[in-house]
């Protein structure tokens, strides 16, 4: 099913007309209207209660409705029918109930979103790579993906995201896009091979939006990822933006560049460049030549912890932080739970940095992929922690992440990949692990605090 038709079944065609006619004609001054038809749409509970936050923070908050009307403004009506209705509706509205009801017959869990590396091969050579050791030179089939796809739109999954090495070296990306217009596609790339062509061709597709990587300003990402690479970047964010494209950027926060990641200057930068959001990984002692040096200090991530809350409020960009969100995700999502990684090779793994399998998606049905030992051992134990700042068993809670790998007795994806579990890698982990839980106790009670305060004033308020 194709998305707009999809959406049009759902909601009916004449609430669809209403809601698009608004959307597309000054939604921000139509909230009101909007709101009203959402509360009367076949809507979960925690579907209905993001929609009064949304109206609530733009009624609010000045730089949620810029933000909102520069996804109206700035974003092909071609983009907004596909990319935005596959994610709003297919993906979440659809999806999110169906996947909850398959789990419950089905007796395992589905997944929210699939990540997936198409190809190994990459045009870049990154200091310190998460995918610097996998075997080079593995691809995946296009009708091995196209099944895929087919099986987890039956699923209810209609969020696919796409990594690598670098997905657009995968010959077949646009073929595949192409033959499940109804599913939402997300590029984790370099950018460097993002030119006009490519982008007009993925406003004609209407359903990719890139997450391009960056270190920080032209200085930092040219230090590892290559001279010249930051002015490529530039060039593919503004041919992305002047076809309307829907993109973002990606970063990995180091030792080194957290300071600058989060300046100012570099969030400015990306708004003016057109990104709509941006997503944020803590580095992790994982891939090429893993360096400990580069993670950053318990303080230095107690400190972001309310740097993301502020951008979120004052600029008109979101922002997900894979380490410090858990407490909007209720701990890690990987292993299945909320979403799980299929490498070039097609082994199953639990996350992008967890290098463990137990199986591979060639020629297996995907029912039979969810329903493995590898993702129980991790479901029985999510969250890994109480305090949900603490979300992750590989810097978080490594004794989890060794229990897990001992249970299912999953395997190393490539090799080293188990160096993390034993000796002083481990002793290393534990020892980072036992700071951050000091500082993110803290931290916890000053967060969960400020919630329930909030919680408490709205009450106040309606009675």
């Amino acid at each position: 099913m194709l998305g707009v038709e999809a959406a049009k079944r759902y909601f009916g065609e004449k609430i669809f007309n209403q809601i698009f006619t608004y959307l597309k004609n000054d939604p921000v001054n139509n909230l009101d209207r909007l709101y009203e038809i959402a509360n009367r749409a076949p809507l979960l509970q925690d579907h209905k209660e993001k929609a009064r936050k949304i109206k609530e923070g733009i009624d609010n908050n000045p730089a949620v409705k810029q933000y909102v009307e520069k996804i109206f403004n700035s974003v092909d009506e071609n983009v907004q029918q596909h990319l935005l209705v596959n994610f709003f509706i297919n993906a979440s509205v659809v999806g999110i109930p169906r996947q909850r009801k398959l789990s419950d017959e089905l007796g395992f869990n589905i997944p929210y979103t699939i990540l997936i590396d198409p190809t190994s091969n990459c045009n870049l050579r990154c200091v310190g790579c998460w995918a610097g050791e996998y075997e080079k030179h593995q691809e995946l089939e296009l009708e091995e993906l196209d099944r895929l796809v087919s099986e987890a739109k039956e699923l209810g999954i209609y969020f696919i995201v796409m990594s690598g090495g670098e997905p657009l070296m995968w010959p077949h990306l646009f073929e595949l896009c192409e033959r499940h217009k109804d599913v939402a596609f997300m590029l984790y790339t370099n950018g460097t091979l993002i030119d006009e062509e490519k982008a007009q061709k993925m406003r004609k597709l209407g359903n990719i939006t890139p997450a391009i990587s960056l270190e920080g300003g032209r200085e930092t990402t040219d230090q590892r990822r290559g001279r010249g690479v930051f002015d490529k970047v530039m060039k593919a964010m503004d041919h992305l933006r002047q076809n309307g494209v829907v993109f973002g950027f990606s970063i990995t926060i180091t030792s080194k560049n957290w300071q600058e990641a989060f300046s100012d200057e570099f969030i400015n930068l990306m708004i003016e460049k057109g990104c709509l959001y941006g997503w944020s990984f803590h580095y992790i002692p994982v891939g090429s030549n893993p360096d400990f040096s580069l993670m950053i200090s318990p303080e230095q991530r107690a400190y972001l912890v309310n740097r993301v809350i502020d951008i979120r409020q004052n600029k008109p960009l979101q922002i997900a932080d894979f380490r410090n969100d858990g407490s909007l995700t209720q701990g890690c999502i990987a292993g299945g739970r909320r979403y799980f990684h299929i490498n070039a090779s097609g082994e199953v793994e639990p996350c992008a940095f967890v290098h463990f399998a137990i199986d591979n998606i060639k020629g297996k049905p995907l029912k039979e992929i969810l329903d493995n030992p590898l993702f129980k051992a991790y479901q029985k134990r999510q969250p890994f922690s109480h305090n949900l700042l603490r979300p992750c068993p590989i810097i978080d809670t490594p004794e989890a992440l060794r229990e897990i790998v001992e249970e299912s007795r999953a395997y190393p994806s490539h090799e080293g990949a188990d160096n993390i579990l034993y000796n002083s890698n481990a002793a290393r982990l534990d020892k980072i692990a036992e700071a951050w839980r000091n500082e993110a106790d803290k931290k916890w009670e000053e967060v969960s605090g400020k919630e329930e305060k909030e919680i408490a004033k709205k009450e106040a308020v309606k009675n």
